[in-house]
């Protein structure tokens, strides 16, 4: 609601500045007043149009104030200081429009959006950084199936990559296991622990003999080529530990659409196709010289062609590319680079390539949504993937520089649309505080103890795993559960501490900004006070014991809250100083979709997680302040009754939108 009204604010407002002034304004700007006194809008337009206009900034918001006119939704226009605009809506209509779920049809994007996260190797047990990532990637996904868009989802399996050797050359050179062997130890529960140790053992033996690292090349080499025992085993190993990982991803409601593999990259041609269009389009150059000579280079992304003078005194590129400048793309021994592979398989995601990957079903979630994994061959029936309008790559900040490279490409073949369409969803790492690290047993120096944070390392196998991590938070909330509601039977306990547990852990890694490193602490994570999850489910929880001790279905009164309580009734307790407590509240409920729109345009989740921690502080306030079922006043208590159900609802769908389920106590 509140959205929908700055939209026709600014409609209004663009129209009075086309016809009075003749001026075509872009991007009007709209504020929020610092109190809520102040009006629900503020408008610093008049300050941007003084320099256009030759006026004072106070003498254009007059003449706006005086001349937009009346609009719909809107009760009163104020000048405030040097030129500022106030504006106020109509609290009762905002408010009976909110109790009614009432909102204008909003303009949908047309077609399909391919958000790609988690990525995880196949080679290990899934991480906490892991988890910041697939966390951040499927709340994207929930906002924008919340905007009403249609989203693919899809997580990248890097199968043939030095990772995954790593582990083959512990399974077969240092642990001399046969086949058979290790399928027999991928089929016993969590298989990605024993891979995570003994990755750690290989990057050992490695720093032992530097020779050792020839089992490395000659493994990746064998599983490259594909149609061998060494490649035969990788894909034992890799296809056991996805598996894995969607079992810990599924424990957060996480889930995806398709797994495109790297082997069906290789094998289906995919990057052969890319390569010829690169060339042709001169994206790609071959270098006959220098440190890169045998290569095929493209220019880094955000440098410039190498620039000389001509016997004329002009400037001339002539396209060379400087030697620092250079992206090799193709080593001069014929491999094809990460980077390489991720131009082809993004051009196939907008429908570029003219290839297409065979499909078959992998796995299939509790709720009968099937996961498809790519193949060779495959299915006949399948649902259609890639060939969408946008991309939103969540990847960590480390990859900017490859991500670059890839829209360069797509620049350079001509795509500036699609280009223009691809999103790198940048986040930070999660490290680990000193005291976490001591916690989990390693050995600190005295640097380390000193230090913020410390990085964790999986080729160390220094880190929290994540399944790790989900067992000890639920055993945390587990016993909290137990102590408080010993009368429910021991699956409705385990249920309950599962819901509190996720929902700390996914409130955790969102209430942060992605652009901020995250320290974890599981003293922190553990927590069920302040800003956190359970703070905020534990007032949707709050709400839903008004109803149910009253007799009331939450449910229902929240959907004809509107038929309970008239305008004038809303007027009378929501209007003028008086109803400011009430209004800052119902005002805060009605912002979900325009805090959901701002997270989809910023790609920043954290804005939910403040507003679903306003929500819950200013419902606590109110439900501390006003005893609902003893009001004697049948009107105001039927008005106080509408205000908690609203907020319950704007909460539990805040919360839906983070991944955060309800529990019915806490």
């Amino acid at each position: 609601m509140y959205r929908d009204l700055e939209r026709r604010l600014v409609a209004h407002l663009r129209e009075f500045l086309r016809r009075t002034y003749d001026l075509e304004i872009a991007n009007i700007v709209v504020e929020q007043p610092p109190k809520i006194e102040f009006g629900e809008y503020a408008l610093p337009i008049a300050f941007e149009l003084a320099r256009k206009l030759r006026k004072a900034p106070r003498k254009i918001a007059e003449e706006i104030v005086a001349g937009v006119g009346a609009i719909p939704g809107f009760e009163k226009f104020e000048v405030a200081g040097a030129g500022y605009i106030n504006v106020r809506v109509n609290r009762a209509e905002l408010a009976a429009a909110l109790a009614g779920d009432r909102s204008p049809a909003a303009d949908i994007p047309a077609g399909k959006v391919l958000v790609e996260h988690s990525s995880i190797n196949p080679n290990k047990a899934a991480h906490i950084g892991h988890l910041r990532n697939a966390i951040l990637g499927d709340t994207f996904v929930r906002l924008l199936r919340f905007a009403g868009r249609e989203v693919d989802v899809q997580n990248y399996i890097d199968n043939t990559g030095v990772q995954v050797a790593d582990v083959v050359v512990g399974f077969l050179q240092i642990e001399k296991k046969s086949r058979a062997q290790i399928e027999a130890l991928a089929a016993a529960p969590r298989f990605d622990y024993v891979c995570w140790d003994l990755y750690a053992r290989v990057s050992h033996w490695y720093e032992e003999d530097k020779a050792n690292l020839k089992a490395r090349a000659g493994t990746l080499r064998s599983i490259e080529e594909g149609n061998n025992e060494t490649a035969a085993t990788a894909d034992l190993i890799s296809v056991a530990v996805l598996r894995r990982h969607l079992e810990t991803m599924d424990r957060l409601d996480i889930e995806y659409d398709f797994l495109p593999r790297e082997s069906e990259i290789l094998h289906l041609h995919f990057w052969e196709a890319a390569f010829t269009k690169l060339k042709e389009a001169g994206v790609l150059t071959y270098e006959n010289e220098g440190k890169n000579k045998g290569c095929w280079v493209m220019r880094r992304a955000g440098t410039s062609a190498a620039k000389t003078l001509t016997t004329e005194g002009t400037e001339d590129t002539g396209g060379k590319i400087t030697e620092e400048d250079q992206k090799v793309i193709v080593r001069s021994n014929g491999t094809v680079g990460y980077v390489g592979k991720d131009i082809a398989y993004h051009m196939w995601k907008f429908g570029l390539l003219g290839r297409d990957f065979g499909y078959r079903k992998f796995y299939r979630y509790p709720n009968a949504h099937d996961c498809w994994i790519s193949t060779t061959d495959g299915e006949k029936n399948h649902p259609h993937f890639g060939d969408v309008a946008e991309i939103y790559n969540v990847i960590d900040a480390r990859q900017s520089e490859a991500q670059n490279t890839v829209i360069e490409a797509l620049r350079g073949l001509g795509h500036d649309e699609a280009a223009d369409r691809y999103t790198h969803f940048s986040y930070e790492m999660v490290a680990l505080t000193p005291r976490c690290a001591a916690e989990l047993g390693y050995t600190l120096s005295e640097e380390d103890k000193a230090r913020s944070w410390i990085e964790v390392s999986g080729r160390k196998g220094f880190g929290v795993k994540a399944d790790d991590l989900l067992d000890a938070l639920i055993a945390s909330a587990g016993k909290e559960v137990d102590a408080r509601h010993p009368e429910l039977s021991e699956a409705e306990r385990a249920g309950i501490a599962t819901q509190i547990a996720i929902g700390a852990l996914r409130y955790f890694m969102l209430k942060f900004t992605k652009q901020s490193v995250i320290a974890f602490d599981f003293k922190d994570a553990l927590s069920f006070e302040g800003d956190t999850g359970p703070y905020a489910q534990y007032a949707v929880v709050r709400a839903s014991n008004i109803f149910r001790k009253g007799g009331f279905d939450p449910e229902g009164y929240g959907g004809d809250a509107a038929s309970r309580v008239s305008t004038e009734e809303f007027s009378k307790y929501l209007d003028g100083e008086s109803g400011n407590d009430f209004w800052e509240l119902w005002l805060a409920a009605a912002k979900t979709s325009y805090i959901v729109s701002q997270c989809i345009a910023t790609t920043e989740p954290a804005y939910l997680a403040k507003h679903a921690f306003q929500l819950a502080q200013l419902f606590n306030t109110f439900y501390h302040r006003y005893p609902i079922l003893s009001e004697a006043d049948e009107g105001r208590k039927k008005f106080l009754l509408a205000t908690a159900a609203v907020v319950r609802r704007e909460l539990i769908r805040v919360l839906a939108a983070m991944g955060i389920s309800v529990p019915p106590v806490m």
